[in-house]
């Protein structure tokens, strides 16, 4: 049976503008096979669908952009143990790819390098293999390149040196050789290179250790070699060198002074930097871009052939365009009257454009394009009262990186959990520990205004006795924050006491005295006035709260943390400090916190510490008033301590927690006296 070329003619219209159930929608076609690649079992996205809309919340971790096309996927840490797909190219507005933590397998998609958009490409921590593809240079839009904790083979491509846009480069701990390429060096805006715990050999090229904007190199744990370039001294502790016993150089701790062997050696490959070279080919590392002076036709070959095939590929790929185009605008009309109310009701989302534009902390990702609604006291444009943005914007971390950081609050990481928040160990891209402190919306005080100055006022803080806010970061679609402080490696006092005999961590005098003093201090400064920082009660101190860093000094912790945290979760910490007899007598009658209830506490802080004891009571108070300081002191002392450094010790505690509040002595007077003992003079 035959059909009227009219009829056919129809037949063909209505075959390619009917919906179609994936391939009427070009950028969901590239998930699905995404999906298929990435999770093979179908057990993990589980949530990505045919009959989905990539764009409406229902894709688990994709977000889309204000035309409603796909720009960010964030799949970090999903157990993903499948490869990637050179799909991904289909998803040509990409300017965000999170895929680390996973368990990909394969080597990167040389097409991959067709999303000219993307700007974050994070692969680290995974199985990739093979080579990375020179390729990724084409990437114009890129600023960060973590492909770090892999088994990448090969050399590093002189190509990433077209990548001007770059900020960070993470290749380490990967089986990469040959030669670090010059080009790097000709990034103008690239702060981070570590290229650590590879293979690479050659020396460090000049032109990478003059870049302008770098901050960070780190190259230790390769075969490199030569005279180490003396620009490098700027960076002072941001260039890691060590397990490099080839490098030689002046001023640089512990590296030996070159010889003319290290600076003339015709077997060792130098990084290409550009001019005439009597090196031979063997000797050019294979990232070196040169153009050599062949003899014969095989190397400068210009075939009518290939430039034929050129143009036949030219005018096949306009006409398939075309006819794409005809189709592309079709379907966009039917998505804008299907989703055209939707996005009418969606003036908060951000497009790619101003994410970027997002305090961008060292080069690091604006990972979580959040477009819901809500609590959002970080949001771009707010201006409230006596905040100071610019403070707030600088303390500014992202979620990316507070993820990251923690390994997606791994359960290994975690280092402490209370009723109201849990505190995670990280570690930044930079190499150092910070500690992230989780709190969730429900615990944080709803007015953002009064948020906002609870901020404020921590980021005022900054002393000697005081753990060190690093930063912060709010996520409106999760509705929680973070709190990004430096880690303090041993743990809060809290563990100190109440040790067994012969316990290694039982602390000695020297030290104990050392910790009630610089305690002291650090409620001195909060109790203070000074510019740009009001006078603040702590309300919360405790052992629990004092950490100790690696030379025991001890740093308060939490300090202010009651001005981000509604009345109620207040209320519920005060059952913790009343059970082990840190609070003041007087807060059962006023209700309220003052600093001499803070003097409360720190002398049964004070307490605590001679003791050795947790759990303050009243006879510890009754041998101090009977001077019988051996029924006070610590048994694991074994009276290894100065007896009139302990009975004034014990007299100021004494007086701390007198029962009136106008009895005892003030932080000022307090840290005069202890400054007296002869261990401080």
């Amino acid at each position: 049976m035959s059909f009227p070329p009219f009829l056919c003619f129809l037949l063909i219209l209505f075959t390619f503008f009917s919906p179609q159930p994936i391939y009427g929608n070009n950028e969901l076609q590239a998930l699905m096979d995404l999906k298929a690649s990435l999770d093979p079992e179908n057990a993990l996205l589980i949530s990505w669908t045919v009959s989905g809309d990539p764009c409406d919340g229902s894709f688990e971790g994709v977000a889309c952009n204000e035309k409603g096309q796909v720009a960010n996927i964030s799949l970090q840490g999903k157990r993903l143990s499948g490869k990637l797909s050179p799909a991904i190219a289909g998803l040509s507005h990409l300017t965000g790819l999170y895929l680390h933590y996973n368990s990909l397998y394969g080597e990167i998609p040389r097409e991959i390098s067709s999303l000219i958009e993307l700007t974050d490409l994070y692969l680290n921590v995974n199985n990739l293999s093979g080579e990375i593809p020179p390729e990724l240079g084409n990437m114009s839009s890129l600023q960060v390149l973590q492909l770090c904790y892999n088994q990448f083979s090969g050399s590093i491509p002189n190509q990433l040196g077209t990548l001007k846009k770059l900020n960070v480069l993470a290749l380490q701990s990967n089986q990469l050789t040959g030669a670090i390429p010059a080009s790097l060096g000709e990034l103008g805006v690239l702060m981070r290179v570590d290229l650590s715990s590879n293979h690479l050999f050659g020396s460090i090229p000049s032109k990478l250790a003059d870049a302008p904007l770098l901050e960070v190199l780190d190259i230790r744990s390769n075969k490199l070699s030569g005279n180490v370039p003396l620009a490098l001294k700027r960076l002072v502790g941001g260039f890691q060198y060590e397990n490099n016993p080839g490098l030689c150089g002046v001023g640089f701790p512990s590296l030996k002074v070159c010889t003319s062997l290290d600076r003339s050696n015709p077997n060792r490959p130098e990084p290409y930097g550009g001019g005439a070279s009597g090196l031979s080919t063997r000797d050019i590392p294979e990232t070196a871009n040169l153009n050599l002076n062949c003899s014969g036709n095989g190397c400068a070959k210009s075939s009518k052939t290939s430039q034929a095939s050129v143009v036949v590929g030219v005018i096949v790929v306009t006409v398939i365009a075309s006819a794409i185009g005809v189709l592309t605008f079709t379907h966009y009309r039917r998505r804008q009257q299907k989703l055209g109310g939707g996005l009418d009701m969606c003036d908060s989302r951000l497009s790619t454009d101003q994410a970027k534009e997002v305090n961008r902390k060292n080069g690091s990702p604006l990972v979580s394009l959040e477009y819901s609604s809500g609590w959002d006291p970080l949001a771009e444009g707010r201006r409230y009262g006596g905040v100071s943005q610019e403070i707030l914007q600088s303390y500014r971390f992202n979620l990316e990186e507070v993820e990251s950081a923690t390994q997606y609050f791994a359960d290994k990481n975690r280092l402490a959990k209370s009723n109201f928040s849990t505190t995670y160990r990280g570690t930044l891209r930079d190499g150092s520990l910070v500690a992230v402190t989780r709190l969730t919306k429900i615990s944080c005080k709803s007015e953002e205004a009064e948020f906002l100055r609870g901020l404020n006022i921590l980021t005022s803080l900054r002393h000697e006795n005081l753990v060190r806010l690093r930063g912060f970061c709010c996520s409106k679609s999760r509705g929680e924050c973070f709190l990004v402080y430096d880690f303090v490696p041993r743990g809060n006092l809290l563990h100190y006491l109440d040790v067994k005999e012969d316990d290694a961590r039982a602390l000695e005098w020297s030290t104990r005295v050392s910790i009630i003093n610089g305690t002291a201090k650090g409620i001195e400064y909060l109790h203070g006035c000074k510019v740009n920082k009001p006078a603040l009660v702590h309300q919360n101190i405790c052992a629990e709260n004092v950490l100790l860093d690696q030379r025991f000094k001890p740093l308060l912790s939490n300090s202010g943390l009651h001005k981000l945290l509604t009345n109620d979760i207040v209320f519920s910490a005060l059952k913790a400090s009343a059970a082990m007899g840190y609070l003041a007598p007087e807060y059962s009658t006023t209700g309220r916190f003052t600093e001499r209830s803070d003097i409360y506490a720190f002398g049964v802080l004070s307490f605590q510490i001679l003791s050795g004891k947790r759990k303050f009571t009243s006879t510890m108070r009754g041998a101090a008033e009977l001077c019988k300081l051996h029924d006070l002191m610590d048994a694991n002392l074994r009276g290894r301590f100065s007896e009139s450094e302990a009975a004034k010790v014990a007299k100021i505690a004494l007086l701390c927690t007198h029962e009136c509040p106008e009895e005892r002595p003030t932080m000022e007077t307090i840290v005069r006296e202890l400054g007296n003992l002869a261990i401080f003079s």
